[in-house]
């Protein structure tokens, strides 16, 4: 039998609230910027969360986190980011990245330093590549 009264004591659920995440778990994940497919900002990128660009930007990007330049997106800027991963196109150098991986869409146009590079068969590349070196003195920090 259903007691008319529910009893206060006990939790329910509350189909308002239902399905969202609560903002303490949102702050514990790394957070991440979008510039969409129909935005072209010029400009200067700075913070440590992640980036996602999939329109047009130009300007400097200096992130702590990861920078993914989508299929499509055009970026000219210099880059300094944790881990770049590249399926659009970028004109700019890159510079003290753990990781870059070039995808087999990806156009870049400029040098890079990186801790590693991948680079899928299909993409383009000009310019210089510096990697895999452990001597501080060939890596920008």
């Amino acid at each position: 039998m259903t007691p008319i009264f529910p009893d206060p004591t006990e939790p329910r659920a509350n189909s308002m609230t239902a399905g969202i995440t609560p903002i303490r778990d949102l702050d514990s994940r790394r957070k991440e910027s979008v510039i969409t497919e129909e935005l072209t900002i010029e400009g200067k990128i700075e913070g440590s969360g992640n980036v996602r660009i999939a329109g047009k930007f130009k300007g400097e990007v200096n992130v702590q986190g990861n920078l993914v330049i989508e299929q499509g997106a055009t970026v000219t800027a210099n880059v300094r980011a944790l881990t770049i991963t590249i399926a659009g196109q970028l004109e700019g150098n890159i510079e003290g990245a753990t990781r870059v991986e070039l995808l087999e869409t990806g156009v870049l146009t400029g040098d890079v330093v990186a801790d590693s590079l991948t680079v899928a068969a299909g993409s383009r590349m000009r310019g210089q590549a510096d990697f895999g070196w452990t001597d501080k003195k060939t890596r920008t920090p």
